[in-house]
């Protein structure tokens, strides 16, 4: 999946962060899905509900008879809407919990291969700037060698020859 360049220690932690996302992106879409679905059986029943009493309604014998009827089509469709609403909360709740349980799952691992990235890390830093400075160390001393070599030189070439002015 990921390139010889990547550390080990990235590539797993990266790994984990894939594996959270995708299964959180599960959870929240099956949880979306459900939603959608009882939105279409209430849509459905209200549309039902509807259908049927303006059918009653068309043929009452006159107003206060559709009146009725109309009224007595009230309370199941309020009923209707109340179990929707029950259920919506339980598929909402269910949702809630599934994407807790995800996170108690994943965010551990998580955890774990960042921290396993970040002990990387510093070592890396810390052999790089040791290298560094071990590189630093070794040029501080070349370049001395070579000032008291030339100075050294200087001094007794100037020394050789009395009488010239510095």
């Amino acid at each position: 999946m990921f390139t010889n360049s990547i550390s080990p220690a990235l590539q797993s932690h990266l790994e984990a962060q894939c594996n959270f996302a995708t299964e959180l992106s599960r959870k929240l879409f099956e949880t979306a899905q459900r939603v959608n679905e009882l939105n279409l059986r209430l849509l459905q029943d209200l549309l039902q509900e509807m259908t049927t009493a303006n059918q009653h309604i068309l043929t009452a014998r006159d107003a206060g008879d559709a009146m009725i009827t109309a009224a007595s089509h009230v309370q199941p469709g309020t009923d209707k809407l109340l179990r929707y609403q029950q259920q919506l909360s339980n598929l909402l709740t269910h949702g809630y919990v599934e994407i807790n349980r995800t996170a108690e799952t994943h965010v551990p691992v998580a955890s774990r291969t960042a921290v396993a990235y970040a002990d990387e890390l510093v070592r890396k830093t810390a052999e790089e700037t040791e290298k560094a400075t071990q590189r630093q160390r070794e040029l501080i001393q070349k370049m001395q060698v070579s000032t008291h070599s030339d100075g050294a030189g200087r001094q007794r070439d100037q020394g050789g020859q009395p009488g010239q002015a510095h």
